[in-house]
């Protein structure tokens, strides 16, 4: 086994690169690595747990990291299966610094008994974009045709596209090669804008990697089954079957996936026409869902995806087949929710052209929904021209003589039209510094009544991101990273001193899995077992658990979130809890407490309740 980490940091300003090594011990993974490196160079890092290639499910996650042109601060994002072809080149960890003088391609090989080929290609990259299907699809395809035939075993492609230039929250894309094409089960770093940082920052605009590279990677599985046996009564792969019950089929639902097991029970708590769902009845949200969900949208999910397991997994084999499919839509919650109901899209049909024209440009499909989803609101209520926002018409944004077939599309082709507005920057849509200072420069022009209806959390001066689409106070804290899981967000009241305890205790579990590259997916076991398997095989749980503790508290330390500066944000917080007591029955004298609160004063109430949850999670996160 593998007692160190190995460093391929490549300047992308003179194509010099060198290796390096760390003893496991002194770093132990991707994020612990990378927030070192991402101090000491403000690069982009991106690598594998200790545990690539081994035997066990969801180990191959390739985790990227550095400061996010988005958020503003330290970052982690991750993307499934990747990693399996990444371990193929030897290395733990890429690191990149400094910027290539023209968009370029990154070309890293490494046949057997052989050093690593490092090679940057200049390319022209609009051109590319536009040719084939577009965006991402056609540079992973282009870099396929140009240098795949340089690998003995299939490569794998991380690419950007236009968002990546154009806008601060650009995503990275890859998918799984076979036969030297590249599959529909695209996989995403969704979050953080990491696609802005390697196109914008650094001149990348994409990475092709892999080799034959063989490593003494664990494979015995017996001794697994017997840690699994010891631990759970049952082996590895009886143990994981059960743990990914909701991610391949849930039969106490009858669908499976995030998309069909998050939408079979959400009632009315699911969000839809940029949040304004929350100021209606919960009769009238539950009508929504009822109607436009469960008698249509997850309707036509269960009958094209689920009753024809239409299914795959990221690029390694996993018995969750996360990856729900028809032909060449991948079908999650969050991405078809904010380009879904959240932007008045209730439609198969619509939500996969809207969905696919995100993707191809390589948006951060959760941040671009929030986003798209507010200035249709700000299109339907007349805040902006159709003109001012480059589009042909409005929206229909209102449950009222709503067409879920008609209706749905149409709001997708404005959606539609919406990106290429922001890509084109037409009439006056520039996101290159992000949507909320796009959003603070619009507002002090026309009022705050625009910024006032668009739902984001705020980190540093300009650091913004799209919640996940939860209806909980956890999805608004202010923890150092967010659009992540790195919180709490069960949909239960928890005072909000408690709940910021309970979010940085969250963030060291996910960092359990992050610094080891599991995916989450499989944390029903893998948080309390791989601090075992460290042991077991290095002799350094305690140390492991440590040092993941002291990564919690260093990016702790870093935290620059802020109050909440819409009022939409506000009421989000507001409304969650008068639901929890009137719709839930929850009498908790804690809870009554503060929604007596939020009735006298809204705005103190809300200060209040952040700077609680702010305190929870800083008298958590601290090194003494």
């Amino acid at each position: 086994m593998k007692t160190n980490q190995k460093i391929l940091f490549i300047d992308a300003s003179t194509s010099f690169y060198r290796v390096n090594r760390y003893e496991l011990g002194e770093f132990f993974g991707p994020v612990d690595l990378g927030l070192h490196l991402s101090g000491k160079y403000k690069s982009l890092n991106i690598g594998t747990g200790a545990l690539a290639g081994s035997i066990f499910p969801g180990s191959n996650r390739l985790v990227f990291t550095g400061f996010s042109p988005a958020w503003g601060g330290f970052y982690i994002s991750s993307m499934g299966g990747a990693g399996l072809v990444f371990n193929n080149l030897g290395i733990n960890t890429l690191s990149i610094s400094n910027k290539a003088s023209s968009p370029s391609i990154l070309y890293l090989n490494r046949r057997e008994g052989g050093e690593i080929e490092v090679q940057l290609h200049a390319i022209d990259i609009e051109k590319i974009w536009s040719e084939g299907r577009g965006g991402v699809y056609s540079l992973m395809q282009y870099a396929i045709e140009n240098f795949g035939d340089r690998y003995e075993k299939n490569p794998r492609v991380l690419a950007t596209g236009p968002a990546s230039m154009q806008t601060d929250f650009g995503s990275i894309c890859s998918a799984p090669v076979k036969k030297s094409e590249i599959t529909f089960v695209d996989t995403w770093a969704g979050r953080g804008g990491f696609g802005s940082k390697m196109l914008r920052e650094h001149g990348i605009a994409a990475i092709i990697y892999g080799g034959t590279f063989i490593d003494d990677d664990f494979r015995d599985r017996k001794v697994a089954d017997k840690w699994f046996y010891d631990k759970y009564q049952m082996k590895l792969s009886t143990k994981d079957l059960e743990a990914t019950t909701k991610y391949r089929f849930d039969s106490n639902f009858e669908t499976g996936g995030t998309f069909g097991v998050n939408y079979a029970n959400m009632g009315g708590s699911m969000f839809s026409f940029n949040y304004k769902s929350i100021y209606m009845s919960e009769e009238e949200r539950v009508k929504i869902h009822q109607e436009f969900v469960l008698g249509h949208y997850l309707k036509q999910f269960n009958e094209e995806t689920i009753a024809t397991k239409s299914e795959k997994n990221c690029g390694e084999p996993c018995v969750a087949v996360c990856k729900k499919m028809k032909g060449k839509f991948k079908k999650d919650y969050e991405p078809y929710q904010t380009m879904g109901p959240l932007c008045g899209i209730f439609d198969q049909r619509a939500a996969e052209a809207l969905n696919h024209h995100a993707d191809m440009y390589g948006f951060d499909a959760i941040s671009v929904g929030g986003a798209l989803s507010w200035l249709m609101e700000c299109l339907s209520d007349g805040s902006l021209t159709t003109q001012e926002l480059g589009v042909s018409d409005i929206p229909v944004f209102s449950p009222k003589n709503f067409d879920v077939v008609e209706s749905s599309m149409h709001n997708a082709k404005i959606g539609i039209e919406l990106l290429d507005s922001i890509i084109q920057k037409k009439g006056i849509l520039d996101f290159s510094d992000g949507a909320r200072k796009f959003a603070q420069d619009i507002s002090r022009q026309k009022g705050k009544k625009i910024l006032d209806s668009f739902v984001y959390t705020a980190y540093a001066r300009k650091g913004w991101m799209v919640p996940n689409q939860y209806w909980t106070a956890g999805v608004l804290s202010p923890m150092p990273i967010m659009g992540k899981y790195y919180m709490y967000y069960g949909p239960d009241f928890v005072s909000p001193r408690e709940l910021g305890r309970k979010s940085a205790a969250r963030l060291s579990g996910e960092l359990v899995l992050d610094n080891i590259g599991i995916c989450r997916f499989h944390r029903n076991w893998a948080e309390e077992m791989m601090p075992e398997v460290m042991g077991s095989l290095y002799g350094l749980k305690e140390q492991y658990l440590a040092r993941v503790n002291d990564t919690a508290n260093w990016i702790g330390g870093r935290n620059s979130s802020i109050f909440w500066e819409s009022e939409r944000s506000i009421d989000l917080i507001y409304t969650f809890l008068n639901r929890k007591h009137i719709v839930d029955g929850n009498n908790d004298p804690e809870l009554i407490k503060w929604l007596d609160f939020f009735k006298k004063d809204k705005h103190e109430a809300a200060m209040s309740f952040w700077y609680e949850m702010h305190k929870g999670i800083q008298e958590t996160l601290r090194e003494f």
